[in-house]
């Protein structure tokens, strides 16, 4: 059947499942732009009005529903724009199909300063992205895409990139349409690794499993609640693993949790995690004394600075489920124990106010399967260990890239593949500076978000560390519009709200909104909840005295 190059593109997203695009139109994207009219009964079309958004909603998509979100702009500054979302799309592990349109294509490198040329595109992409390619010829159009459908769905998750010229998807030729190959099987782990690790999990004195977002993506959150309760071994979440073990379950340990159970641990078993400190090229806990297993399904993250006793590359579901039916029955932490620990947690989390009560309300408010959406604020910062989380996929966070602003928009895609679930999402009025146009996507699709903006005046946290380290404070302060009339403006009802009760109760009423709702938080300068994150403190902050170690006989045992 003859197609031009945009039917064929088209053609090939719908053989491959996909339900929904984020896009914005552009003259290099024309051809496919059509198609997409001619296929709207098969693919959902969703425009924000910044490129950068395009791939934050994809990411927000795949998060939610483990489905490949998909994201299209034109060459040269729609690629631009859109590389924060695709940056934090890699950093998260978000399969994620990033389309780009090129300019014609016998001019690519040339310099002839096309309509969008950038000196080197296809070099941009591909360090975004963990495989990509430039189609070259219209009858690549097809084989690309599948190529690139089978890397997405091969090893890490992480996104990948098509770029093709508009000329391409102008021509027209024959297309058959290959049919679709099935994914690559799950890694599973060797047997002879797992019988080294279930016979050192058995001997150790005190186990500890350490589990990231490989546990979500591999969808085994089964698996390790299974092998969790056939140790009974305490299980540190981090950041991105948060929601692999429900929070109501007594194993279930935030990082800041996990402290005084690394302090006794002799043996950790680390599933899913890059396990590296987030500012310096060290593991996310000393190595030294403490006998590590790791499983990954990139090789990449089982090598130094990592000093793995065991290393096992394959499916996170896979190996724990292997290793349940290995290691034998044991109660490494009894439940009191562990309501003890997390009790020591919740009490230093307490003391940052009004940060901690914040969260509590939100949290009471927010449906157990609602999703919610971190942002760097001072308030989301503390709830990366504060906000409980019941079930995978209902957590967002930003990854290690820590993209500022990035939350409302990744809402939005979110939102639409939870089917019309409500979606909480909070940024700082820093932060919703980047995406303030994006309240006209979420009352033209008419999206249930609510959103928390947190405003201060300033760049919150910007300001906080040049007081600590310099004394004085530059280019923090913020002129903000008037929130209220901002939602007004585009038909969404608003309210500003100064306590968590109030809060609380604003979150409880959007509910029954049919669409988005924004609530202003007015609040002044807040203490600084860093001494609480992560597995280890960062390095140079001065430490307030922590309470004595939740389980003193542990310690001297």
């Amino acid at each position: 059947m003859e197609m031009t190059g945009g039917q064929a593109l088209v053609a090939n997203l719908v053989r491959h499942d996909v339900r929904d695009i984020f896009f914005i139109p552009g003259i290099q994207l024309d051809w496919a732009v059509e198609a997409l009219r001619q296929n709207a009964s098969a693919i959902r079309q969703f425009v924000p009005r910044h490129e950068q958004s395009t791939t934050y909603m994809a990411d927000g998509y795949y998060r939610v529903s483990g489905r490949p979100g998909v994201a299209m702009v034109v060459p040269g500054p729609g690629v631009l724009n859109a590389g924060a979302g695709l940056a934090t799309a890699y950093g998260a592990n978000s399969k994620l199909l990033f389309l780009a349109g090129q300019i014609h294509s016998g001019a690519v490198g040339k310099g002839y300063g096309n309509l969008h040329e950038i000196k080197d595109q296809t070099g941009l992409i591909a360090g975004l992205t963990k495989w990509n390619a430039r189609v070259r010829a219209r009858s690549e159009i097809g084989p690309t895409l599948d190529a690139a459908f089978a890397a997405m769905h091969s090893g890490r998750p992480r996104p990948v990139g098509v770029e093709v010229p508009y000329d391409l998807l102008v021509a027209q030729a024959d297309e058959a349409g290959a049919p679709v190959a099935p994914p690559a099987p799950p890694v599973p782990p060797a047997q002879t690794d797992i019988d080294r690790a279930a016979a050192l999990l058995d001997k150790a004195r005190f186990p500890v499993l350490y589990v990231g977002g490989g546990v979500i993506a591999a969808g085994a959150s089964t698996q390790l609640q299974r092998l969790a309760e056939r140790l009974g071994a305490p299980v540190v979440m981090s950041d991105n693993g948060l929601g692999a073990l429900s929070a109501r379950h007594p194993l279930a340990m935030s990082a800041l949790a996990g402290r005084p159970l690394f302090e006794l641990a002799d043996v950790v078993l680390v599933v899913g995690s890059r396990f590296m400190d987030a500012m310096a090229p060290v593991p996310s806990w000393p190595m030294a004394g403490i006998q590590y297993i790791f499983v990954n399904i990139d090789a990449a993250d089982l090598t130094p600075p990592r000093q793995p006793a065991i290393a096992i590359q394959a499916d996170a579901a896979l190996a724990l489920d292997a290793l349940a039916q290995a290691v034998a029955r044991r109660e490494v932490l009894g439940e009191s124990e562990a309501r003890q620990v997390q009790a020591w947690a919740q009490g230093q989390i307490d003391t940052v106010a009004p940060q901690s009560a914040f969260i509590q309300a939100m949290r009471a408010a927010l449906p157990e399967d609602g999703i919610f959406v971190n942002e760097l604020t001072q308030v989301g910062y503390l709830s990366r260990v504060a906000f409980p989380v019941y079930q995978p996929r209902t957590y967002i966070g930003p990854g290690y890239q820590g993209t500022l602003g990035y939350s409302f928009p990744t809402a939005l895609g979110a939102s639409i593949a939870a089917g019309g679930k409500r979606v909480l999402a909070i940024t700082g009025d820093g932060g919703f500076g980047w995406s303030y146009q994006e309240l006209a996507t979420a009352r033209k699709y008419r999206l249930p978000v609510t959103l928390v903006v947190f405003n201060d005046g300033h760049f919150g946290n910007v300001r906080a560390i040049q007081r600590r380290l310099f004394g004085a404070e530059v280019a923090v302060e913020l002129e903000n519009p008037d929130f209220a009339l901002l939602a007004r403006a585009f038909g969404i009802p608003s309210q500003s709200v100064t306590t968590p009760e109030a809060l609380g109760a604003a979150i409880r009423a959007s509910l029954n909104e049919p669409g988005p709702v924004l609530i202003e938080v007015p609040v002044g300068e807040m203490p600084s909840p860093w001494h609480l994150l992560r597995l280890q403190p960062m390095a140079g902050l001065k430490m307030p005295d922590a309470p004595p170690h939740p389980l003193p006989h542990r310690r001297l045992a």
